[in-house]
């Protein structure tokens, strides 16, 4: 049984509100279905004693675009991936402390066709920032939501998200009931 896209963004919104911050899409962005947009900023240190005696300290952030479509062409697809690198990459400020930006597409569609999944797992991105990435570094993570099938493909920097979207297919049908099956 397929979910309805709807409530599946409900699902995958309410997972991402623990730990990033929920944006709304803004409106007129060259009309793609961007459904919303998550925040993630962690500053992370260690000192000895007082916090004037900083031993080390990183920032990392990750740039979340959701996007939702009845269906999604490889054209589509792309056009989402570069508009969400396009939008985050001026966020980027490379200093000593930084660790990583990360920009994550995530499309969830009804269903997709085969040019958008190659589109999806063949798209890369990486960028390291200072000699030896010691300004940190930025990569692309992606990932294709199929709700007819309940699959996700992902490029290979993007593997984590298959088993996240597992699980949250799986909790869904936790909490469905079986209606006599």
């Amino acid at each position: 049984m397929a979910i309805d896209r709807a409530t599946f963004l409900e699902i995958v919104k309410d997972a991402y509100s623990a730990y990033y911050t929920i944006l709304p899409a803004e409106e007129g962005e060259e009309e793609l279905p961007l459904a919303f947009r998550a925040e993630y900023k962690v500053r992370d240190e260690q000192y000895f004693f007082v916090k004037s005696a900083n031993i080390w300290s990183n920032e990392k952030y990750e740039y979340c675009f959701v996007f939702s479509a009845p269906s999604f062409d490889a054209a589509l697809a792309e056009k989402c991936m570069d508009f969400s690198l396009r939008e985050m990459l001026p966020k980027v400020k490379p200093h000593k402390q930084h660790q990583y930006t990360n920009c994550k597409v995530i499309l969830i569609a009804d269903s997709l066709d085969d040019a958008a999944v190659a589109a999806v797992r063949k798209k890369h991105f990486s960028k390291s920032y200072g000699f030896l990435s010691t300004e940190g570094y930025t990569e692309l993570l992606a990932a294709a939501v199929d709700l007819s099938t309940e699959k996700t493909c992902a490029n290979r920097v993007g593997r984590d998200l298959e088993p996240f979207f597992s699980k949250l297919f799986a909790l869904r049908h936790e909490e469905t009931p079986d209606n006599g099956k």
